[in-house]
């Protein structure tokens, strides 16, 4: 109980007294802003296992740039352009559906990462425990750099979008009528999918970074209606998973990325219960009933 007991040493003390904390914060916050923001459209879009696939698929690129010893990150944005670029034209090109074409891709790239890895050249090179599950408390300043600018692309392409995001979500043939293009916003939102992943998965890892993708924004849309309140809170609620997850695996010795996850998804299951429970109560029944 000494968070209770003790708050200036168990909240705030950690993040004055070690600078790997402080840029674990900043990394979380910034990996919460893309992810939070770019996710309320892929929930509301039922893009979700779109989300699952991207953030699967930059794999081969970032173990492919592990071993050739370019940036994770070069690689990460490459291997997502491929994926976003095979769905388009699967999509385009196919009868099958689109979730067979992101299927068919989401384990092709993931058979791809696991041949690269277990390559003999690749079997010594880089941590790809980072690579997997991040390490947020292991980042450098330049790195923090690199996620801002990806971050800041991620934010500004759902910005710049947001009318036409809006209109084809909920009604794709007025969208159409609007001149505002669905299939060209369809594809500029499955790049902004794979933007905000790759902004996020040196500080979370690829393989939890949907966490972060899907939970805030869930729980958020059973709170408010409003697009952008759901961004809002969205990103609090991330912000909360960030803070809470980070002094958790500090004083618990547990893994930060992991740790961080885990509290976005008990936060949107706390709110699934919350709804449930006031959806089965007596006053709940009476606001149905008008």
């Amino acid at each position: 109980m000494e968070f209770l007991t003790d708050p200036w040493s168990w909240w705030i003390e950690p993040f004055t007294a070690n600078p790997f904390m402080r840029r674990a914060l900043l990394a979380g916050l910034l990996a919460v802003l893309a992810t939070s923001v770019v996710g309320t459209w892929v929930v509301l879009r039922g893009l979700t296992f779109l989300g699952d696939a991207l953030a699967h698929g930059v794999l081969p690129g970032i173990a492919l740039a592990v071993v050739v010893g370019v940036s994770p990150t070069l690689g990460a944005l490459a291997a997502a352009a491929v994926m976003v670029g095979g769905v388009h034209v699967v999509r385009r090109h196919s009868p099958l559906p689109e979730d067979v074409s992101i299927g068919l891709l989401f384990v092709g790239m993931l058979a791809l990462a696991v041949v690269i890895v277990s390559a003999g050249a690749a079997a010594d090179a880089g941590d790809l425990h980072r690579v997997l599950f991040g390490s947020v408390t292991g980042l450098e300043v330049a790195d923090l750099w690199r996620q801002a600018v990806v971050a800041a692309v991620a934010v500004g392409g759902a910005v710049v979008f947001h009318r036409a995001f809006l209109v084809f979500t909920f009604d794709e043939t007025q969208a159409e009528l609007l001149g505002l293009r669905p299939r060209l916003a369809h594809l500029v939102l499955m790049g902004l999918v794979a933007v905000s992943v790759v902004a996020s998965f040196e500080a979370v890892g690829s393989l939890l970074v949907f966490a972060f993708l899907v939970a805030p924004p869930a729980a958020a849309v059973l709170l408010v209606r409003r697009i952008p309140l759901v961004m809002a809170v969205a990103v609090a609620l991330g912000v909360v998973a960030v803070v809470v997850g980070a002094l958790v695996s500090y004083h618990h010795d547990t893994a930060a990325s992991a740790t961080m996850a885990l509290v976005a998804v008990v936060e949107c299951f706390a709110v699934m219960a919350v709804r449930g429970i006031r959806t089965v109560s007596p006053e709940g029944e009476a606001q149905s009933a008008r």
